[in-house]
């Protein structure tokens, strides 16, 4: 059963300075403990990440996963293309400016391969969202 989350964060840089963030997959695993390893196959010509491989823990649950990123100005989206542990998986981070910041809204569906206990789903969930947007709020604004 798929499981969608989502949570909201405003971060004090500007939208370029974010996606600079997001786009250094390999650094992600500085600010969430969920990523083990990111590692990108190929790039976009802008140089950003297109298909990139992650090895994620999440409640004990280890997985190696390659997802496919697009990319505009304003949003960050990966779906995923193949996985040990999941069906699918759909992400975004959609970046609008606030005053002297942005304004970040993260979503996230994943659709896990083998049924998982409630109580695992809400706490991978709670960590998950935590990463997401206060890791790269404090990440970003360091």
């Amino acid at each position: 059963m798929a499981v969608t989350a989502n949570r909201s964060v405003d971060i004090d840089a500007d939208a370029p300075a974010i996606l600079e963030v997001l786009a250094d997959v390999e650094g992600i695993p500085s600010w969430s403990p969920v990523h083990k390893k990111c590692e990108v196959v190929d790039r976009f010509d802008d140089g950003r990440p297109h298909h990139v491989k992650m090895h994620v823990s999440i409640v004990g649950v280890n997985d190696e996963q390659l997802v496919e990123y697009t990319w505009s100005e304003n949003e960050v989206s990966w779906t995923l293309v193949e996985s040990n542990q999941q069906k699918a998986q759909d992400g975004r981070y959609t970046l609008t400016p606030k005053g002297t910041g942005t304004h970040v809204e993260f979503e996230l569906t994943v659709d896990p391969k083998i049924p998982l206990p409630g109580f695992l789903v809400k706490k991978g969930t709670k960590t998950i969202l935590e990463a997401a947007t206060e890791g790269l709020r404090l990440h970003v604004t360091g």
